[in-house]
């Protein structure tokens, strides 16, 4: 297989603690997403949210780039066949995508470089993106001959917003790092030389706050998304939970909660 998913804690410091970095290897094309490394991603997130320690999780590309999209050299030996190309998109790449979008912790985009086609998907599966001024985002496939999938056409256009999802496609338009960021899919933006240090104090942050609300407040989304509010199950059980009443006596005391 070319390309690999790999998996680490983002330290050994007792402060890292259920903190786990998922990184996008694919030495010499920018991270481009090989069919393996779709299946390895699915595997690697079914893993990870199945951890008992698990608080958050960042999600980076190996050197200077984010994800620059899909493989293309392996494009021929599957896509002009409908029901190849339907398994790729409906199993291996949705899989991959499922998989991140049903990890109950939050998610960490750490972006630097080329965010495109695949990366952007990939980005639309988690909760929090950073991203340096110098990032690059677009899905220039038109350019290609083909179209978006259904099913990640809808995830990126519910987190790009209608109008900027119809400028990556139809205009093969791409956006840096300011402009999404006015647009809201980046919700910070800094130089290359701090994102690292950024996108650690983000993940600290998170990981100390209560993972109960974290996986609730995630539940919560997908469920509102789906079907509304009135979709959520059991909106009020936590009620008599140890981190509910820690966090509530911890303010009442002055002192930091301990979840």
């Amino acid at each position: 297989m070319t390309g690999h998913i790999t998996l680490q804690p983002w330290s050994a410091q007792p402060a890292h603690a259920g903190i786990y970095r998922v990184t996008v290897q694919h030495d010499g094309k920018l991270n481009a997403m090989s069919r393996g490394m779709w299946v390895q991603l699915k595997t690697v997130f079914t893993e990870l949210s199945r951890r008992p320690d698990l608080r958050c999780v960042v999600v980076q590309g190996e050197g200077e780039a984010f994800c620059a999209g899909g493989d293309i050299a392996e494009y021929p030996g599957f896509r002009f066949d409908a029901a190849a190309l339907a398994h790729f998109h409906e199993a291996e790449v949705w899989g991959g995508l499922q998989a991140m979008l049903d990890c109950p912790v939050p998610l960490i985009a750490s972006i630097r470089g080329a965010c495109m086609g695949a990366g952007v998907e990939m980005a639309s599966c988690c909760d929090l993106r950073l991203a340096t001024a110098q990032a690059k985002f677009g899905a220039p496939i038109a350019k290609l001959g083909f179209p978006m999938a259904p099913r990640e056409l809808e995830l990126v256009g519910r987190e790009l917003g209608s109008m900027l999802a119809r400028r990556m496609l139809l205009e093969a338009a791409v956006f840096n790092a300011a402009e999404m960021a006015q647009q809201g899919f980046i919700g910070s933006v800094v130089d290359a030389p701090q994102l690292e240090a950024e996108v650690q104090r983000t993940a600290e942050r998170v990981a100390q706050l209560s993972p109960q609300a974290a996986r609730l407040n995630k539940q919560a989304l997908r469920a509102i998304a789906a079907g509304g509010a009135q979709a959520v199950a059991q909106p009020y059980a936590y009620a008599d939970s140890r981190e509910h009443r820690e966090g509530i006596a911890a303010f009442l005391e002055k002192r930091t909660a301990v979840f």
